[in-house]
């Protein structure tokens, strides 16, 4: 959600700290902050908005010193303003920090009591707060910091500066990503590996419970009560370049075009084509027994929830294991039947989803088989699972999700596929079939994107209205959600995804010549009854714009938008299906003047519950 930079050297720390915190932009925030330690005082520039306000700041009033720490912050407690913005200081203390502080009101009524005033509203200045009474109380920097985090109720990561110290950063971690980049003669705190991928590959994770010192020459890691943790450094093979537009005016549209290749990414030494098989070592590795599992349950939030809804189609399916699609927000307070026999299927872009890290927890606690879905390698999410599907989707800047939703599908269908062979559900002969239209599928999304030009042309035509209506059936009606979901997320427009059988039992009501209606049509068992309900939107004016693998002169008398896709199975129909509707979500935003890549109010990574 927020961002976190940190650095300690012999270079100039503001310079390197914009430019790590530009980097962690996808994430979403509205307002940024930055401090620097020279001759033991630690100066602070902070201003709400976006990072071109902080570097203008910071062009009329520079900042000097080779330690320091930025923040960008996305507003949970206290509004946006120059006030709440990080870092926070208390005496000689500065802190800045991600996640929730849950029993900050009770802090902060004890520090109250003892004579401390505060001036901002948020829970991050009871860390500064009480890291500096420690201090006042007679303990050293670093145990004051290790006294204070031991307090704290809640999923944070921190990152605390002290006057009185010149040579060392502290960090600490509960539930919200750490990870510290290791350089020569220099080292890097951040929030996320792209902040730091400029400067070094090699990093070190912070795992809850634990607090780092950072210092020129060396980092220390231990737990919150003192006790030395020894950890290898990881080495991470991302190119920066990958981070970049390459030409697109928009990271969003990048996306889009870049998800051919994540497919295929995703596919890579796990197709066994000839045996109408999949390879999945990861889990193969697990050594379970898949014939004992009897329930699947499937987690997430947003855009992969809907993931999980098109997932629970593929594994009943090819699996017939009954399959459960939760909201992990909702997850572990309806008390699930959880134990030894169930799978617990999560799935994160980010790996850091807060409330399907929850999840994860609540279902290993109980016995349950956890594997997780993910891109994001090492994240916490696969930490915390038995296993782990990534989905190699490569980095995702922009906040709505694109190729990060399309390589879930991928990893539904493999996963499903896989499990199908394992229990004996599919037979060699339909697994070859399966595992050919898997094959032929990247090319397929290619011939989809060329449909681009007219839809930028309907998204001039309805780019204006106010609401829009998505409909879909079976497998295909999680599309309509997804499509609904990407329209109100960048345009800022009402849209309502509905089942299509459903729109006769309410949404009918809304519909008149102002509404357009986007309609998922493929060629499948229920194009006849989608079809009729085409026809009572057509009788009551609605504007129906068609997707379909069917073009036909009857579905030409009701529509008056077609826009074609190639045909395909129809379990891997969903992912040719959301390439128009990410494209028109993507036309109309430009149309209005959205702000693509970084829509108001989102996260890209939401560590938060």
């Amino acid at each position: 959600m927020c961002g976190i930079m940190g650095y300690i050297g012999e270079q100039e720390a503001s310079r390197i700290i914009v430019d790590g915190l530009r980097r962690l932009e996808y994430r979403g925030y509205d307002s940024a902050g930055i401090a620097t330690l020279v001759d033991g005082q630690v100066d602070i520039r902070r201003c709400v908005g976006k990072l071109d306000n902080l570097e203008k700041l910071l062009r009329d009033r520079p900042l000097q010193g080779a330690i320091g720490l930025g923040h960008t912050r996305w507003a949970t407690h206290g509004r946006p303003s120059e006030e709440n913005a990080h870092p926070h200081r208390a005496g000689k203390v500065v802190v800045i920090h991600n996640g929730i502080i849950e029993n900050y009101l009770e802090l902060k009524a004890a520090l109250e009591s003892k004579g401390r005033t505060f001036q901002s509203e948020t829970d991050t200045e009871v860390i500064s707060q009480l890291i500096d009474e420690r201090m006042s109380e007679g303990l050293p920097f670093l145990e004051a910091a290790r006294a204070t985090v031991k307090q704290l109720h809640g999923s944070f990561s921190i990152v605390v500066l002290c006057d009185d110290d010149k040579t060392r950063l502290l960090a600490a971690k509960t539930a919200t990503p750490i990870v510290i980049g290791l350089g020569k003669g220099e080292n890097f705190i951040a929030s996320d590996i792209p902040a730091i991928l400029d400067h070094t590959r090699e990093v070190l994770f912070l795992e809850d419970g634990e607090m780092a010192e950072v210092s020129r020459d060396g980092v220390k890691v231990t737990t919150f009560d003192g006790e030395p943790v020894e950890r290898a450094p990881k080495h991470i093979t991302w190119d920066p370049v990958t981070a970049q537009k390459g030409g697109y005016k928009h990271f969003l549209a990048k996306e889009i075009h870049e998800q051919p290749q994540a497919m295929i990414d995703t596919m890579l030494g796990r197709i066994r084509q000839e045996e109408g098989d999949v390879a999945l070592p990861e889990l193969d590795a697990l050594g379970l027994d898949w014939s004992g599992i009897k329930r699947i349950y499937l987690t997430a939030c947003g855009t992969a929830w809907h993931s999980c809804l098109v997932g629970k189609f593929l594994l009943e399916e090819m699996t017939r294991i009954p399959v459960d699609v939760d909201y992990a927000s909702e997850f572990r307070y309806r008390q699930p039947i959880l134990g030894p026999d169930v799978l617990l299927i999560a799935v994160s872009q980010s790996g850091e989803t807060a409330d399907t890290l929850a999840a994860v927890e609540e279902a290993r606690s109980a016995g349950a088989k956890v594997l997780a879905i993910c891109n994001v390698v090492d994240a916490s999410i696969p930490r915390r699972a038995n296993g782990v599907l990534y989905t190699h989707a490569g980095p995702e800047i922009s906040v709505a999700s694109t190729k990060a939703f399309t390589t879930q599908l991928t990893a539904f269908y493999l996963l499903s596929l896989y499990l199908g062979r394992q229990v004996g559900r599919l037979d060699e002969h339909r697994g070859r079939g399966l595992v050919a239209d898997l094959v032929n599928l990247p090319s397929l999304v290619q011939e989809t994107l060329t449909r681009s030009k007219q839809i930028e042309k309907i998204s001039k035509k309805y780019g204006h209205a106010s609401d829009f209506l998505y409909l879909g059936r079976g497998i295909n009606y999680p599309i309509a959600l997804e499509g609904a979901l990407k329209l109100k997320e960048i345009s800022y427009i009402h849209a309502e995804g509905y089942p299509a059988g459903e729109m006769k039992h309410g949404p009918i009501a809304l519909i008149d010549e102002q509404l357009p209606v986007v309609v998922l049509l493929p060629k499948d068992p229920m194009y006849p009854k989608t079809l009729s309900n085409l026809k009572e939107v057509e009788a009551r004016g609605g504007r129906i714009i068609a997707l379909t693998d069917a073009p036909s002169p009857e579905l030409d008398e009701v529509a008056w938008e077609v826009i074609t896709i190639p045909q395909v199975n129809h379990l891997l129909a969903p992912i040719l299906l959301v390439i128009p509707l990410q494209l028109l979500a993507y036309s109309i935003a430009v149309y209005r003047g959205s702000d693509v890549d970084q829509p108001r109010n989102l996260a890209k990574s939401v560590t938060v519950e």
